[in-house]
This record gives C-alpha cells, sequence and structure tokens, in this order.
C-alpha cells in the first residue's frame, strides 16, 4: 500500500492528540461545514451525515489526500445532545444523566479527494454516570470543562471521576473512535505502520 496524505477536517485538540497516538502523519484544515442536529435521522445516520459534511467541505477545497471527518453525539431516551455552550444546559443535562446509561455515536466519514472513493461509517459506545449530587455538578460546570464537550461531559478529562462503567470503544467517547478510523484507513489503502509515528523503531 502507498504512503497517502492524511487531512483531519477538525481543529480538535482530542482528535489531534488520538490520531496523533495512532503514528500517523496529517494536516489540519478546518471544516466550515454548519451542523444541523435537527435532521429528522435516526442518530447512527445523522452522525454519518454530520462527518460527511465536515470531510466533503474539506475534500472539496483540494486535489489529492484523504480526509477524515467526525461527528459525535450523546443519545438519551431519543434525544441528541450535542455541546451545552452555556451553565444553564450544562447543569439541566448533567442532572438528567446522573445515574444513567448514555449512547454516544461518531459518524466517521473518509474521503479521497483524488478519486472520489468515499466511505461513511458510524461507530457507538455506552457509559453509565455515577449518582450525582447537585454540588458536584455545579462544581464541575464552574471549571469550565463541561461547556464545550458534547454532552456536558468530558470523558478524557475532570469529567471521568463521574463515570462508572464503559460499554464499547473508549475513544470514541472523546469523540474519536480510533479501531474504526484505522479500520477504515486501510480501506482506503493507508498503510498506518508506513506512517512517520512508527517508522525505523
Amino acid at each position: 500500500m502507498v504512503k497517502q496524505k492524511i487531512i483531519l477536517a477538525s481543529t480538535s485538540p482530542r482528535r489531534k492528540g488520538l490520531l496523533q497516538q495512532m503514528g500517523i502523519d496529517f494536516k489540519i484544515i478546518p471544516s466550515d461545514y454548519e451542523e444541523d442536529m435537527a435532521m429528522k435521522l435516526s442518530a447512527k445516520e445523522l452522525a454519518k451525515v454530520l462527518a460527511y459534511g465536515k470531510a466533503k467541505d474539506v475534500a472539496d477545497k483540494i486535489k489529492e489526500g484523504i480526509v477524515i471527518g467526525v461527528d459525535t453525539f450523546l443519545v438519551y431516551k431519543g434525544k441528541k445532545l450535542g455541546k451545552p455552550h452555556t451553565k444553564a444546559n450544562a447543569l439541566r443535562m448533567l442532572r438528567m444523566f446522573s445515574g444513567k446509561e448514555i449512547r454516544v455515536y461518531s459518524g466517521v466519514a473518509l474521503i479521497n479527494a483524488k478519486t472520489g472513493k468515499e466511505i461513511r461509517d458510524y461507530e457507538v459506545s455506552k457509559f453509565t454516570f455515577k449518582k450525582l449530587s447537585d454540588r458536584e455538578i455545579k462544581n464541575y460546570i464552574k471549571t469550565g470543562e463541561p461547556l464545550d464537550k458534547a454532552g456536558a461531559i468530558a470523558i478524557q478529562g475532570l469529567g471521568s471521576i463521574f463515570i462508572r462503567s464503559i460499554k464499547g470503544c473508549y475513544a470514541n467517547i472523546v469523540g474519536f473512535p480510533i479501531y474504526n478510523i484505522a479500520k477504515n484507513l486501510e480501506k482506503m489503502g493507508v498503510a498506518i505502520f508506513n506512517h512517520g509515528g512508527w517508522r525505523g523503531k
């Protein structure tokens, strides 16, 4: 398999870090795609559509390279939940999630900008919150960490102290399902062990 250019259509430091963890040489090109969480689609289809929108926006701007687009959100009782953005929304979400099991969906889209080959996929994981007190919730919100995280929880940060159990891919809950992406990169002809992070080791 030939080494190919990889482009991440995201400025998320979490996604950047996890792709670096895979030893992939890549560059970042932010996507200008506007997410619409209100689309009347199932969770898995919405995840795929949003991820594809991000990847396609970037792929249309370049001549070659494989673009990776990912979108992650939480689902509780059929409701799709993105970032709270405000303290009031974070408070509402965390109270609602206390002691409950939450599903995390990530859409994954890979596009070869030169050939037009596309892969659209998704990953789903589950995690369970401990029973949260109002004091814990309010102290967590004061840190500012949950305001820009899907579902008001950063499982890779301080929010990990509230997670009782996990089912499925941990990296998916962080927002970048490594196994799924590695599998699909291979389908795109990317030889992961030929990339910079692993050469000469």
